[in-house]
């Protein structure tokens, strides 16, 4: 089994340099006599972080939890400047681990940024390195962590681009390609690592001739994590492990196999220096040397014997822990079944680790080999641990494909919801449950729901999941096929689903459209809601599209009557009518017919006598009695009289009254 070290495995320069520092710094602190902190971890190594503890220095997640005067030692990934600050604020002794390449993007942002660019910077947002660059960021800091995010970045005409410096170089490519169709000037700054792009690379070119890959480090580690990345798209039997009790046998069984062995950047040397002894250790072990005995001749009955016992043990099949077999049931009893596996001893299933609780003498049943000897000659055997193994590649397989998952909230707890999804354990972070802010994460208790996997721990079984990815993207997918539906002119339904003062919001489906309060109704209105509600299901016209705001203009009097149709048959002359003033004027009143059409009386026919201003007479929102004396559909113009709607009560009601005749000059109001 040949083993291949990676040249460049192990501590890079910043981290050898930064754990070096630290020591150094909890030396310095004993002398001194005062505490020694690490603000979080110095680099996302386990291994280390315990040297640390061990060494004396203690861990503190804000610097408000430092004492004053104590020594403080930050992080190789960095920190913002407002945490500089606050150590300087509080007294504090700081021993500065920044890596010299994390200093140097700082530096870039800040310069830039003060310059008045916005800073584009491409990373993981969760990231140490990531929050504390964006903290030197004087101006607009976008982080980008994928090419989706990069297609729907705002339109810039200037911009700065830097990366995480462990981003692997064609990551940074793809989407870096993206952020410059949306950047009519953008400034590229390369920040990533070049001892990361080296042990990439190199890691790259021993996965495409290796049987097996073993990359070594953390799991928190991002760099390790992007190694272990890179070295599975050549080799699948690539394993991430931090120490060599983590590896598996199947690694180390086949002698004829090449091993290559790596390690992320933040991999102590011992740490990397003990698998590979445990990988040498182990092969010397599977080659035992041959030993000497001396052996008394058998008897004919000996011999005999012994030949009839190895051809029984022949005819036994061989089992191991974890094998899956075919038994036939031989024996129920009330708390477990007794199978025949074709071995010398039958196999026991407990009833608890039955799944077909209903099995019967004769059945043949799958079973997996739990124990090959319970220590009293017994193989003990399960069928759920088919069930559950079988459950959990469905879902690794699902999580791979990108696939959503059915899942019923089971337990509300500090920072999110558990849920069981195919009797698998999931966690779903509180910030992950809906699109916003979940106050009482009791409501999801007991609801079926659908996720979508974000991380797997494969060594607990244990997964992390987000139901507002699953909102995010079925909101995407409901709004591209909502648009494709849509075109100008277009007579849609849709449901009104909220007001502003401007106009009424109304979902199509997916998308929100936008009555303006002027296309409600073709009369006057005050608020949305005097003509719609909310829920109401309508049918509205599309007057407009714009899909690169993402804005959509309806139309709702559109397809509604106009009221000046057949104006003249619905008002003809001489008609009397009852109607409400809604306006006064120095030249007459408005009085309104119906909702849009409204007709005016000149002061002159407001009243049987000479008026001289119209509120002597009249007042807005009294009911008065009206006679149509003209009506102009083309400059939508109806002239109205009360005096004479008056002259006529009084002609019927044999009244004499002399009614003066007059020329009225009618205005336009404006």
């Amino acid at each position: 089994m040949p083993l291949t070290l990676a040249k460049h495995a192990g501590f890079c320069v910043g981290v050898r340099k930064a754990m070096e520092k630290a020591f150094a710094a909890a030396e310095e602190a004993k002398e001194k006599q005062i505490p020694c902190y690490v603000l979080g971890d110095l680099i996302h190594n386990d291994q280390a972080v315990e040297k640390l503890r061990q060494a004396g220095v203690l861990r503190a997640e804000h610097v408000e939890d430092v004492p004053a005067g104590s020594m403080i030692i930050l992080r190789s990934h960095g920190v913002g400047p407002d945490i500089m600050e606050a150590c300087e604020k509080q007294g504090l002794i700081t021993a500065d681990c920044t890596c010299a390449y994390v200093q140097a993007l700082h530096k870039v942002v800040r310069e830039h940024s003060r310059m008045g660019l916005p800073v584009i910077l491409v990373g993981d947002a969760k990231h140490a390195e990531v929050t504390a660059t964006a903290g030197w960021c004087e101006g607009t800091c976008l982080i980008i962590e994928n090419e989706e995010q990069a297609k729907s970045m705002p339109l810039l005409k200037k911009a700065l681009a830097v990366s995480q410096t462990t981003l692997p170089e064609e990551t940074w490519e793809r989407i870096l390609s993206c952020i410059r169709e949306r950047v009519e000037e953008l400034t590229v700054k390369k920040t990533i690592c070049s001892a990361t792009a080296q042990r990439q690379a190199e890691a790259r070119e021993l996965a495409k001739k290796s049987d097996g890959m073993i990359v070594v480090g953390g799991r928190k580690s991002a760099n390790t994590r992007k190694l272990y990345e890179a070295c599975l798209s050549f080799c699948p039997r690539t394993i991430l492990v931090e120490r060599g009790a983590e590896i598996p046998p199947h690694l180390y069984k086949i002698h004829t196999e090449y091993i290559g062995i790596t390690a992320g950047a933040s991999t102590p040397d011992w740490s990397l220096k003990e698998v590979v002894t445990h990988m040498n250790d182990m092969e010397k072990d599977m080659v035992l040397p041959e030993e000497t005995v001396t052996e008394m001749p058998l008897t004919e009955e000996e011999q005999c014997k012994q030949d009839f016992m190895a051809d029984i043990e022949k005819s036994f099949v061989r089992i191991h822990n974890g094998q899956t077999l075919t038994g036939t049931v031989v024996q129920v009893t009330e708390d477990e079944v007794c199978v025949n596996i074709g071995y010398k001893s039958d196999g026991i299933v407990k009833r608890d680790d039955l799944v077909d609780t209903d099995v019967k003498l004769g059945d043949e049943i799958e079973v997996e080999v739990v124990k090959v000897n319970d220590g009293e000659g017994n193989v003990i055997l399960s069928q759920r641990n088919i069930i559950n193994r079988k459950a959990w590649e469905a879902l690794m397989e699902k999580f791979e494909n990108g696939e959503y998952v059915e899942a019923v909230g089971k337990e509300a707890v500090k920072g999110g919801l558990i849920a069981s999804v195919d009797g698998v354990r999931a966690f779903v972070p509180a910030s992950r449950l809906a699109l916003r802010y979940v106050e009482k994460i009791n409501q999801f208790v007991g609801q079926p729901m659908k996720l979508k996997i974000i991380d797997v721990d494969k060594q607990k079984k244990r997964i992390v999941a987000s139901r507002k990815d699953v909102l995010i993207e079925e909101s995407a997918s409901e709004k591209a096929a909502a648009w494709e539906k849509l075109a100008e002119g277009e007579v849609v339904k849709g449901v009104v689903r909220r007001f502003a003062d401007f106009g009424a919001f109304v979902d199509l489906g997916g998308v929100d459209g936008l009555i303006h309060v002027t296309d409600l109704s073709w009369g006057h209105v005050k608020h949305p809601s005097d003509v719609l509600a909310v829920n109401q299901e309508v049918e509205v016209k599309v007057l407009s599209l714009d899909t690169e705001r993402e804005r959509i203009q309806l139309g709702y009097k559109q397809l509604q009557p106009k009221p000046w149709d057949n104006i003249e048959e619905k008002y003809p002359i001489g008609v009397i009518l009852e109607r409400p003033v809604v306006r006064i004027r120095t030249f007459g009143a408005f009085v309104e017919l119906e909702n849009g059409v409204d007709g005016l009386v000149h002061i002159s026919q407001c009243a049987l006598t000479r008026v001289n201003k119209v509120e002597d007479v009249l007042s807005e929102g009294q009911i008065v009695r009206v006679k149509v004396l003209g009506v102009d559909p083309a400059a939508k113009r109806i002239s109205l009289s009360i005096r004479e709607a008056l002259a006529d009560e009084a002609i019927a009601d044999d009244l004499s009254v002399e009614i003066p005749g007059e020329e009225l000059d009618l205005p336009v109001e404006e």
